[in-house]
């Protein structure tokens, strides 16, 4: 049985982010020959292109964890209409310097939760458009925009069965994007 490892990118570095938390409730919905690595991105120095030629060990870190997947999950927030800060830091050091692009290739899906009625849409279209300059074919269909609020988990901080469905729906075709591209 073929194994493949997915790089979970989450855009929000706050202690009880929603996003951990959605990240950590899709995990249970792949089946078994899918494994998942965290990728820490809230000790990245801010990017600059002075120190390609010398990575700190943290992007380093960031660069092999990418590599090392064959798939990628973006599980973002939405701030100010587009993504965090922290995630964009993220994703100009993986992709740095040109030619040497981490991202390059990997399938990817994008998904993100908000309290906001309209989820992370603006976000997870801002994320896309730069995933596709950055040769990062993206699951398109579904999209998922979730919603948090009530009803979304159960008390136990599993999904709640609503919920669960319609993920696993997004969570199905995720798998079957990566399959096909990685």
């Amino acid at each position: 049985m073929a194994q493949f490892n997915i790089a979970v990118v989450v855009g929000s570095i706050r202690k009880d982010s929603f996003n951990k938390k959605l990240a950590r409730a899709l995990e249970k919905l792949f089946p078994a020959d899918f494994s998942f690595t965290h990728v820490r991105i809230d000790d990245l120095p801010p990017y600059n292109q002075d120190d390609d030629g010398n990575p700190a060990p943290q992007v380093v870190r960031l660069k092999g964890e990418i590599k090392a997947a064959q798939g990628l999950l973006f599980v973002t927030p939405e701030y100010n209409r587009s993504i965090p800060g922290v995630l964009k830091n993220a994703i100009d050091h993986a992709s740095r310097p040109y030619g040497q692009s981490a991202w390059d290739g990997k399938p990817a899906g994008v998904i993100g939760a908000s309290v906001g009625a309209i989820g992370t849409a603006l976000s997870q279209q801002h994320l896309r458009n730069i995933l596709a300059y950055l040769n990062v074919p993206t699951l398109g269909q579904p999209e998922a925009f979730i919603h948090n609020k009530e009803g979304l988990y159960e008390a136990d901080g599993s999904l709640s069965e609503g919920s669960r469905k319609f993920l696993q729906t997004w969570v199905d075709a995720y798998v079957g994007w990566v399959k096909k591209h990685a």
